[in-house]
């Protein structure tokens, strides 16, 4: 399995995962399709399917388009979303293959959409697991709760991705390390890794992706069980903290 990034718009990232054996593609909220074909085309690869976190337009926004220029090509996307061009609605733990090694499981992830979904995808020959997270969980950081709530994004991150892998790599469209740092000032694994994190800028290089063994010590939203970190944001439970949290990021000018 390769996994190749694409940065699109401002700040997001597409994605491409090879089945290197069968040169069959899958593409990764493809919002700039041009973009995502040509990095097939340079890559001698066949765009079978397109996996779509959720359903707002700098994720979806380029499945018609697509749908256009690859016909017969497959679109998945959460049940409940409403996602653009959707041709497979999928639910928690429905299960895509790609080419002969690649298994891909729905993970039903909701707050920022009620239908997101994250796509943790396996490749039967390499133990290297890796995960596709949309806007729920950002390296260091969360998306905002446009449609759910705190309870919700605790679920999604705190239980059903946090208990990936620690291994799983993290593939995700943004990344929050100087915010993390106000909450947690004194954690030296989110100083080191904002550090590498400006260094990879510095050189036009990504930073993505994460491990979950990294976000859950370096991403304050998935460390809320923390008593420490509860004690710091004033609250007396990992949803309060959560809450909390969120909100001190929606307010946050950095």
């Amino acid at each position: 399995m390769k996994i190749l990034h694409i940065p699109c718009l401002d700040d997001n990232y597409s994605y491409l995962i090879i089945d290197e054996s069968t040169k069959e593609a899958a593409a990764v909220d493809p919002v700039e399709p041009h973009k995502v074909l040509s990095v097939a085309e340079e890559n001698g690869v066949d765009l079978k399917l397109v996996l779509t976190t959720h359903h707002h337009w700098d994720h979806a926004g380029g499945n018609d388009k697509l749908k256009q220029l690859v016909p017969g090509i497959k679109v998945f996307g959460g049940s409940t979303d409403n996602v653009q061009g959707c041709t497979n609605k999928v639910e928690n733990g429905d299960k895509i293959s790609l080419g002969a090694n690649i298994n891909i499981l729905s993970l039903h992830t909701p707050c920022h959409t009620k239908g997101h979904i994250s796509y943790y995808v396996t490749d039967k020959e390499a133990d290297e697991p890796a995960v596709f997270t949309g806007d729920t969980l950002f390296i260091a950081g969360c998306g905002k709760f446009f449609e759910g709530t705190a309870e919700q994004m605790y679920q999604s991150l705190c239980v059903t991705l946090a208990s990936l892998p620690k291994p799983t790599r993290v593939y995700c469209g943004h990344e929050n390390l100087q915010f993390a740092l106000t909450i947690e000032p004194n954690n030296a694994k989110i100083e080191q890794k904002l550090s590498w994190a400006q260094c990879q800028r510095n050189r036009g290089l990504p930073t993505v992706p994460s491990t979950v063994e990294e976000e859950l010590s370096t991403n304050p939203f998935m460390r809320v069980d923390n008593p420490e970190v509860q004690e710091k944001v004033g609250s007396k439970s990992p949803v309060e903290a959560l809450r909390e949290i969120r909100q001190r990021k929606d307010d946050w000018k950095g």
